[in-house]
C-alpha cells in the first residue's frame, strides 16, 4: 500500500517541507532509502547526511527547515517513524473465537471479540476483557484477571491470582507469578517458604520474551503503568517497578527492590535485594547495584559508582600493571 507525504504527515502530526503529493512505497533505513522510500534522521549524525540522502522523504526534528530532500518535521522523529512503520506494516489480527482444542475451566468470563488459540489452557474462575488475544499454548491458571486489548504470545504461563491490566503485551515463553526464590535455612537444610502473594501488571506494559516475574511472598510484585522489559529479564518477589521504567535484556532484580518512575536499567544490570532505586535513574550495562541510588543519578560499574567516575576508572585499568611496576621501582629506590 502506498501513501502520499500529506497522508503520512497527518498520521504523525508533522509539517511537510517539499512535495506533499510525493508517493511513498515503503519505509527504509537512512543509509539505504531510495526515491520512493521514507526514513528518519533523529540525531546530528544523520542530519548532517541529509545533503547526500537519496530518500524520497526524511522525518526530521521540527527545528530542521531546509534540505535538498522532502522533509516531514515533527517533535520526535523516532516515535513518528514508528507510527509510519505501523502504517505500512499493520499487524494481522488473529481469527476471533475460541479454538476447539482450547481447554476452558469453570466460571470463565470473557469480553467481546476475544481470540483463544490452539492448545490454550484456561483454569477455573478466570476473567478476561474485550479484544484479548491468547496465542497457542498459553496457560492461564485459576483466579487470573486480564483487562482489555491484551495480547499474550505463545507458551506464556500466567499463574494463579495474577492481575494483568489493559493494553498489556506479554511475549513468548514468559512466566508470570512463579514462586520466588525463598528458602529458610534449618539445620543444614533449606525449608521452602510458601509464596502466597500475587503479581500485578498495570496498563500499557510490555513484557519481553523469556521473562520470569515472581509472585510476592505476601502482598504483591507490582509492575506499574507503562513499564517495558526486554527479553530474559528476571524480577523477583515483592519488587515494585515504577511507571515508564525500562529494563534491558538479561537484567536481574532481587527481592523487595523498589525502582522509581522513568528509570532506565541497561543490559545485564543486577540489583541486590531490599534496595531503593530512585526516579529518573540510569544504570549502565553490566552494573552491579549494591546500595540505594538517589533520584536522577547516572551510575555504572560493579559495584556501582557515578558514571563519570566509572569512565575514569575504566581508562586506568589497562594502565594498572605498568603503574604497579613504577610503584615497585619507587619503593626499591626509596629503600636504597
Amino acid at each position: 500500500m502506498d501513501f502520499t507525504l500529506a497522508e503520512i504527515a497527518d498520521i504523525v502530526c508533522g509539517e511537510i517541507i517539499g512535495d506533499r503529493n510525493k508517493v511513498i512505497h515503503r519505509p527504509a533505513s537512512f543509509e539505504s532509502a531510495g526515491q520512493d522510500e521514507i526514513t528518519f534522521a533523529g540525531s546530528g549524525k544523520y542530519l548532517k547526511g541529509l545533503g547526500s540522502s537519496k530518500a524520497g522523504a526524511v522525518i526530521v526534528p521540527g527545528s530542521t527547515k531546509e534540505a535538498p530532500v522532502n522533509l516531514i518535521a515533527v517533535e520526535n522523529p523516532q516515535a513518528a517513524f514508528a507510527k509510519v512503520l505501523g502504517l505500512f506494516y499493520p499487524r494481522k489480527a488473529p481469527v476471533t473465537g475460541i479454538s476447539p482444542t482450547a481447554i476452558i475451566g469453570r466460571h470463565f468470563r470473557c469480553g467481546d471479540r476475544i481470540s483463544v488459540g490452539h492448545g490454550v489452557f484456561i483454569a477455573d474462575n478466570v476473567t478476561i476483557g474485550d479484544r484479548v488475544i491468547l496465542r497457542p499454548g498459553v496457560v492461564i491458571e485459576q483466579d487470573v484477571t486480564i483487562g482489555d486489548d491484551v495480547e499474550i504470545y505463545p507458551n506464556v504461563s500466567i499463574l494463579e491470582k495474577s492481575i494483568i491490566g489493559n493494553r498489556v503485551i506479554v511475549h513468548a515463553g514468559t512466566v508470570i507469578g512463579s514462586d520466588g526464590f525463598g528458602f529458610a535455612p534449618d539445620k543444614g537444610k533449606y525449608v521452602k517458604i510458601p509464596h502466597a502473594g500475587i503479581v500485578r501488571i498495570d496498563d500499557d506494559c510490555e513484557i519481553g520474551a523469556g521473562n520470569t516475574i515472581d509472585r510476592g511472598t505476601l502482598g504483591e510484585t507490582w509492575i506499574k503503568r507503562g513499564v517495558k522489559t526486554d527479553n530474559l529479564v528476571h524480577i523477583a518477589h515483592n519488587v515494585t517497578i515504577g511507571e515508564d521504567t525500562v529494563l534491558a535484556a538479561q537484567g536481574g532484580i532481587a527481592g523487595s527492590v523498589t525502582i522509581g518512575d522513568h528509570a532506565v536499567l541497561a543490559g545485564q544490570v543486577g540489583v541486590a535485594g531490599h534496595l531503593t532505586i530512585g526516579n529518573n535513574v540510569i544504570i549502565g550495562p553490566q552494573s552491579g547495584v549494591v546500595k540505594p541510588v538517589s533520584d536522577g543519578l547516572v551510575v555504572s560499574g560493579s559495584p556501582e559508582m557515578p558514571h563519570k567516575l566509572w569512565l575514569r576508572v575504566q581508562r586506568l585499568i589497562p594502565k594498572i600493571p605498568e603503574l604497579a611496576k613504577r610503584i615497585s621501582r619507587l619503593e626499591k629506590a626509596e629503600k636504597k
